[in-house]
């Protein structure tokens, strides 16, 4: 950030500590994509997202007070997002259905196509990974937790962490393997 970007924000947010609407609104557009961006990786569907980031955005205005000025913005926002999702899946985690065994355990294959898929592609299949699955993905692979932060953030224990990260990347690598087939068919079609 530039400095009459940080001026700018600091005055956002000097103006955020004091309730005014219009900084909160300016906030919020300026920060909408980045943090969207963080609760489509937790979230089953953008309309899921979208309600994590509007609970997340909350607790950002009524908790801005804690906010440490030594420490980037942006940081503090995005473990807010984060943490609003984890809550969002702890709080829906007695709705979700469990899956069969069959989806839930495809076979392993070192085949690995990651590189050849664009991100929304692979953002999509992240979401149809179970919420517990995608959790774990997303703290381990995106965000860099270790096993035992992410058993700590989810109560579970750190090898459930590990099985869990162990069969996402399996369904991924399922999933992968079958959209990247569909594709090839399509081109001959």
């Amino acid at each position: 950030m530039s400095g009459t970007e940080n001026k700018e924000l600091d005055e956002l947010l000097r103006r955020c500590l004091k309730e005014d609407r219009e900084a909160q609104r300016m906030l919020y557009k300026q920060l909408f994509g980045y943090a969207m961006s963080i609760c489509v990786r937790y979230s089953k569907n953008s309309e899921e997202a979208k309600e994590v980031l509007n609970d997340g955005f909350m607790k950002v205005f009524t908790k801005i007070k804690q906010y440490d000025p030594q420490k980037p913005f942006k940081g503090w926002v995005r473990r807010i997002m984060i943490n609003t999702a984890l809550d969002n899946y702890r709080h829906n985690l007695k709705y979700y259905h469990l899956q069969g065994l069959e989806a839930a355990e495809p076979e392993s294959d070192p085949f690995d196509v990651v590189q050849q898929i664009n991100y929304e592609h692979l953002i999509l299949l992240v979401q149809l990974l179970s919420p517990a699955y995608r959790a774990v993905f997303n703290l381990y692979v995106i965000d860099g937790y270790t096993h035992e932060e992410i058993a700590e953030m989810l109560g579970i224990a750190v090898g459930t962490s590990k099985s869990n990260l162990a069969k996402a990347r399996a369904n991924l690598r399922e999933a992968l393997k079958k959209s990247s087939v569909g594709d090839e068919r399509k081109q001959y079609v």
